[in-house]
């Protein structure tokens, strides 16, 4: 040993360490703890720097810290704390993944549809991409006003899913797996779009005129094809005139008819339900109007659709 200074043998330093001799060589090897030098028999030696040096490499090794990540440290190219934070947060994100997973595994558990059960067991990033598809499929198009609808469409599983909200994720991405769902609803977006002259602000598509005019003139209670429903019918093809910048008449209302017949999907009305549990949003509220789609749709069938224009 060099004098002044207490050095180890490799067998010392194992066992003031609690590492073995094997590992010891291991990161003798690669560089990472190199001995202090050789005694006169060419044994490799350790002084308590190295021993220290080591003992860190033992800890970090036990929290998962990978060896490039150790040499960077032991370089003082990082602290031992930017490391750690690092750290923390991917576990964070495994973690996060996992509980999803398990919560998704004993969704399966439970259930006993095998088509559900076959698309539950698909992997968290293939059930992210079915949703990614639906979206792209709907808001295809340079329409400024789909990126923001897009967004409010988005399901996003919470941290720490209950048993509700996995069952309402994975019923909501069997859904937009559904080819027929994902047309009606790209047919939809297309005529929100067309209703809007380029470079127009977002305004209300169909169905919302139509909610917003029988809120006001309180048309839930009046039979859609009664001659009452007429001053009704009349009013929601002014609204829905000025959304679309076109005169009331037959074309109009034939136009106003078509879009009603396709957002007339329960399906539609569901995902919306579902993606509230998803996000952990409140429940969509029952609509006061009830029907507003079905009596719309009805009075344009009855009374309105090739009736006198709106005054």
């Amino acid at each position: 040993m060099m004098s002044g200074v207490e050095h180890y043998s490799i067998g010392a330093l194992a066992r003031h360490t609690g590492l073995t001799v094997k590992a010891i060589r291991f990161y003798a090897d690669r560089g990472i703890v190199p001995p202090t030098g050789r005694n006169a028999a060419g044994h490799r030696i350790y002084d308590p720097e190295a021993a220290g040096r080591l003992r860190l490499v033992r800890s970090l090794r036990a929290l998962g810290i990978d060896l490039a990540t150790i040499r960077r440290v032991l370089a003082r190219e990082v602290t031992v704390g930017d490391v750690a934070a690092a750290h923390a947060a991917a576990l964070d994100v495994q973690i996060r993944a996992l509980t999803v997973r398990r919560a998704v595994l004993t969704a399966i558990a439970t259930r006993e549809d095998l088509s559900v059960n076959q698309l539950a067991a698909l992997s968290e990033a293939e059930r992210h991409r079915l949703v990614d598809e639906f979206l792209d499929r709907v808001f295809t198009g340079p329409d400024p006003a789909f990126a923001g609808i897009r967004r409010s469409l988005t399901p996003e599983l919470q941290a720490e899913p209950s048993p509700a909200q996995v069952d309402a994720w994975l019923e909501l991405v069997e859904l937009a797996a559904d080819e027929s769902f994902r047309t009606r609803m790209h047919d939809l977006a297309a005529q929100y779009a067309a209703d809007r002259a380029e470079g127009q602000l977002p305004r209300p598509e169909a169905v919302a005129v139509v909610r917003a005019v029988l809120g006001e003139r309180g048309g839930a209670g009046v039979p859609p094809r009664s001659p009452e429903a007429g001053p009704i019918l009349d009013a929601v093809a002014r609204a829905y005139a000025r959304v679309v910048g076109e005169p009331d008449g037959p074309a109009l209302r034939d136009r106003l008819a078509s879009r009603l017949e396709l957002a007339d999907d329960p399906r539609r009305e569901r995902y919306e339900r579902l993606l509230a549990v998803v996000n952990g949003w409140p429940a969509p509220d029952a609509d006061p109007q009830g029907d507003p789609i079905g009596w719309c749709r009805d009075a344009l069938r009855g009374v309105g659709q090739n009736g006198t224009p709106g005054r």
